[in-house]
């Protein structure tokens, strides 16, 4: 049988509100399993076997993952932190662009399920419409911290303070996101993103109106790490095939441009402006 993971983590007070909310929402059974000590929950639902694991510590250090053998998917719930405080819900994969400063490994990145993470994305954003959290945006992350682990994977998470990380409402909306990346069979273009910021507005809408999911964002930031090798990194590590490139053109340096090109003229990728997109 397929077997899909959650995994929370005690340390955090969005992943315990969401997984609480799992545990509540969703006919998990508790099995005779532990991992890091904790109980493991199980749920059989459309010929998956999904796990709700909790582990002691920060997920983005749980290279051990990799190591576990039929998982399909592994979806991480999260708190987002960010210096501006705004209350968001968000998706992202993880890996490093660069040196692994925060989990993971260096210049290694996971698999990115760019349909699963639309999903979450698209359910999010419909529930923050169903359960009144209109204080709320949803967007997509650029790629960034651990684990670099060799399983499709994204992290689903609720930001940026505690007053948000412990809103019930919050937790029901990424749990039932999690839930729903899992589930999902719709399968539309993939596409990896470029430029712009951290939470890419215009990516996030071209996803939400449009048939393309993101899998690897890199923000305008991570630039002064491209090469080839990451951007065909991206590519390759993109759960579905032949992913086409997006470019947030307008949200890229003027600094960044003529280096860009320059690696995009060397690589045989599709390549769209999200200009080409109606906004």
């Amino acid at each position: 049988m397929i077997v899909t993971l959650i995994v929370s983590t005690k340390d955090d007070d969005a992943s315990r509100n969401i997984a609480s909310t799992l545990l509540k929402e969703y006919p998990f059974e508790e099995t005779s399993e532990k991992f890091h000590g904790n109980p493991v929950y199980r749920w059989i639902s459309q010929g998956r076997e999904m796990r709700l694991l909790t582990v002691e510590g920060e997920m983005v250090y749980l290279q051990e993952l990799e190591n576990l053998s039929n998982v399909e998917i592994i979806v991480f719930v999260s708190r987002h932190e960010s210096r501006n405080g705004r209350p968001i819900l968000s998706v992202h994969v993880p890996g490093n662009f660069s040196t692994a400063e925060f989990g993971g490994l260096p210049e290694k990145l996971s698999i990115a399920p760019a349909n699963a993470m639309r999903a979450a994305l698209k359910d999010m954003a419909q529930q923050r419409i169903d359960l009144g959290l209109k204080e709320f945006e949803v967007y997509y992350e650029g790629t960034h911290h651990g684990p670099s682990i060799n399983r499709p994977s994204l992290f689903v998470e609720i930001g940026s303070t505690p007053q948000e990380w412990n809103n019930p409402l919050a937790g029901k909306a990424v749990a039932h996101a999690a839930i729903t990346a899992i589930q999902n069979t719709l399968q539309v273009m993939a596409a990896v993103g470029m430029g712009g910021s951290h939470c890419n507005r215009r990516l996030t809408n071209i996803s939400l109106e449009f048939d393309v999911a993101f899998g690897h964002i890199i923000p305008s930031y991570a630039f002064k790490w491209l090469s080839p090798e990451i951007l065909k990194q991206c590519v390759d590590k993109t759960l579905e095939k032949n992913p086409a490139i997006v470019i947030d053109w307008k949200g890229i340096d003027g600094k960044d441009r003529d280096n860009l090109q320059r690696i995009l003229d060397s690589v045989p990728y599709q390549v769209r402006r999200a200009a080409e997109y109606r906004e």
